[in-house]
């Protein structure tokens, strides 16, 4: 006799084949690719509401009705976290939404927050079998957002499938996506589970480091909610390496660690000038104002403001960065970058936002010096005009000086947002832990396990620098190498 989970997937086969003979691929292919609906630019700038607005339903079962359901979809090889994509996609083609939230949370953790801030043009979209037809990708990021925003504002957001109990206790260190995806995953599998958050909110970098207008603080909160429902414990202003030690977490009973404490140790250039007031880390502004309000009339927090703020970088945190400027009331917001447009990194959705929003762009151009006034606050600087030469070991083609060419121009606030190193503070902490000469935990690339045998690590403390879909990606493939380490032990 088949078994319940054997006869729902006969019944989704069937219904895949049904909507095969719907439409033929040529009609599938012809249709275009989704908009996403926004807000216009002159409103959003004047406040912190979330700028894309989402799909409705009509929309999303339009775009979804664009995915061909290939025998081997490629799109599948470009996530990190294995979602089934046809099988979710297919489920919203036939409005089964509800569905749709269930099989991408069979593996992510995360969905609501995925849709919104993963690269998906440069993963399992830039896979999509249309762009090999000249069309446009399926919008499978626009997707995973409705599937999951559809799931939440019905009410209908459920705990998964959990195993029964072990007993064996695990600490996370650090709630970022890293750890919240090793969390989830630990606690399905029957663990429990221990979150230690050095700030004294839970979400790391996707509270601190990315603006409410691109990722609302309330999804973030729906999604972690329903960890604790799993039993997930999340304990805040809690410094691991500092408030308690390694030798501490095995007093208190931990048999396994995941660390997935981040990069949040920012860079500078070490130019003349940097120690100016005004010259700060994009770090300390986005968290001042992300996640302490600075700029609220009725939060303590102080947050430097000032008609012209320049930001150094082109990344999406760079983005970040001087959309919050223009929304604190910038009259001139800057990126100063020293390669063209086509090498910069960020999104391309984020960069074409900050030039609807007013964003001016300084590409070719590196700042070499920063000037003071009498009391130390920075009021000018000098840039150096760069030109583009030969292609560096990135692929992208090196800036170089242009001999002789500066321009000065003033600034009353400099965000630099240059890239960021690990908190060497945990590393530091653990004896027998191998790091490189950068910070970052040295770990089987396989299992994510380091040469402490009881330490998995992911995200930024590995990678140096990851998005948030590839720090997920770490959480479960460690979460699965320690599930098998102690169950071996």
């Amino acid at each position: 006799m088949a078994t319940k989970e054997q006869l729902k997937e006969e019944r989704a086969q069937s219904w895949r084949e049904e909507l095969r003979k719907s439409k033929k691929n040529k009609e599938r292919t012809d249709i275009e690719r989704v908009k996403m609906n926004e807000l216009s630019p002159s409103y959003r700038i004047t406040c912190n509401e979330e700028v894309n607005s989402g799909l409705n339903k009509e929309q999303a079962m339009l775009e979804a009705s664009r995915c061909l359901d290939c025998p081997d979809p490629s799109c599948m090889q470009g996530c990190p976290v294995g979602i089934n994509i046809p099988k979710f996609i297919k489920n919203i083609e036939r409005g089964e939404f509800l569905l749709a939230a269930q099989a991408i949370k069979e593996t992510s953790s995360l969905p609501a927050v995925c849709g919104r801030v993963c690269p998906q043009e440069k993963q399992c979209e830039s896979k999509c079998i249309h762009l090999k037809m000249g069309k446009k990708a399926v919008a499978i990021g626009y997707l995973e957002r409705f599937a999951a925003d559809y799931e939440r504002e019905s009410g209908a957001m459920q705990v998964p499938e959990m195993s029964q109990s072990n007993g064996i206790k695990i600490a996370v260190v650090g709630s970022g996506p890293a750890g919240l995806a090793f969390a989830n995953d630990m606690a399905k599998a029957g663990y429990k589970v221990t979150v230690f958050e050095a700030l004294h909110e839970i979400g790391g970098v996707l509270k601190y480091g990315i603006p409410e207008f691109r990722l609302p603080n309330s999804i973030v909160d729906a999604e972690i909610n329903i960890m604790r429902q799993m039993g997930v414990e999340f304990i805040p202003d809690i410094v691991v390496g500092k408030t308690i030690s390694y030798d501490d977490l095995h007093e208190m009973g931990f048999k396994g660690i995941f660390v997935g404490s981040g990069a949040g140790l920012p860079r500078f250039m070490n130019i003349k000038g940097e120690n100016l007031i005004g010259v700060m880390s994009s770090n300390e502004y986005l968290t001042r104002i992300n996640l302490m309000g600075a700029g609220h009339s009725d939060c303590a927090t102080p947050v430097l403001n000032g008609k012209n703020i320049a930001v150094i970088g082109g990344g999406n945190t760079a983005m970040d960065s001087v959309r919050t400027a223009k929304r604190m009331g910038a009259e001139r917001a800057i990126i100063v970058y020293r390669r063209s447009l086509d090498e910069m990194p960020a999104r391309l959705e984020e960069i074409h936002h900050a030039m609807e929003e007013g964003v001016e762009f300084m590409t070719l151009h590196n700042p070499i010096e920063y000037i003071g006034d009498e009391k130390g606050r920075v009021k000018q600087m000098i840039l150096q005009k760069m030109e583009l030469g030969e292609p560096d070991e990135s692929g992208r083609r090196s800036p170089v000086e242009i001999h002789g060419a500066t321009e000065t121009i003033d600034v009353n606030v400099v965000v630099v947002s240059v890239g960021v190193s690990p908190n060497p503070l945990i590393p530091n902490s653990i004896k027998g832990l191998d790091v490189t000469k950068k910070g970052t935990i040295i770990v089987k690339e396989d299992t994510m396990q380091s040469d402490v045998e009881d330490i998995f690590a992911g995200g930024d403390i590995v990678r140096g620098g990851a998005t948030v879909i590839l720090a997920m990606g770490d959480g479960r493939k460690a979460a699965q190498s320690m599930d098998s380490y102690l169950k071996s032990k």
